[in-house]
């Protein structure tokens, strides 16, 4: 605290004494020193409390209330990652390490609105792996969905970025290739379905060879995905009876 000059009438006697009488005799305790006072950032996140008030037990109290809510914001991060991390499983397939089906169409639709707006081709591609019921009776459940697993496995290892990939249900996948014509998905999934068959799938030490159906159709606006997917599964039903040739 700034001590103020005395009158200058006053005593050099007066002032020694005054002097005197606020410092503490020797061997008496010294009084307790200040506590820390908040920092400036501080003082200003408490609805302008003035400063010279804060005394030890409101800024303890502060302090306090400052702890409690750094904590709530953790808690809240920590359930923002718990909630992005159940939406993922939401989304992804019980099975394969793919989208699951509603995912999938939720995604279709997506594309094909942004294909509505901007006048960019895209497509969805229809794979059916084929002697999916050879493979059950012969070696087990067990080595049918690892058989799957492969598929998919493969699927995402040979797309790009902006495709997604999902598994319609049973053995059957669905691919979104962005910014494709008809010609680029019939082209994609003929080389998908090569790679496919040359990718062996081992099972109990022995390989064996999985083969897909495939069928692709391209659109250039908006429209029903449920439509657009009937149509890639009509021609990969097609193109399985060998009514359509590869390509």
């Amino acid at each position: 605290m700034k001590i103020e000059p005395k009158a200058t009438n006053e005593s050099a006697a007066a002032r020694t004494a005054s002097l005197r009488a606020a410092k503490p005799a020797s061997g008496a305790a010294a009084p307790a020193a200040a506590a820390p006072r908040p920092a400036a950032g501080d003082v200003a996140s408490v609805m302008g409390i003035p400063e010279h008030e804060f005394t030890p037990k409101v800024r303890a109290a502060i302090m306090a209330l400052m702890e409690e809510v750094a904590a709530l914001r953790r808690e809240i991060a920590q359930s923002n990652q718990r909630i992005q991390h159940l939406e993922r499983l939401a989304d992804q397939d019980s099975l394969a390490p793919v989208a699951n089906r509603r995912a999938f169409v939720r995604e279709l639709s997506r594309m094909m609105s942004y294909a509505e707006r901007y006048g960019a081709p895209s497509a969805v591609v229809y794979l059916d792996v084929d002697g999916m019921k050879q493979i059950n009776d012969t070696w087990g459940h067990g080595a049918g969905d690892a058989a799957l697993t492969h598929v998919a496995q493969v699927i995402c290892d040979n797309i790009r970025e902006s495709d997604i990939a999902g598994r319609l249900g049973g053995d059957e996948f669905g691919l979104i290739l962005a910014h494709a014509d008809q010609a680029l998905a019939n082209e994609k999934a003929a080389s998908l379905a090569q790679t496919i068959a040359d990718t062996p799938f081992g099972w109990q030490g022995n390989q064996l060879r999985l083969t897909v159906s495939y069928g692709a159709h391209a659109f250039m606006g908006g429209g029903d995905p449920a439509v657009a997917l009937d149509a890639a599964d009509k021609e990969m039903y097609a193109r399985k009876r060998g009514a359509l040739k590869a390509g």
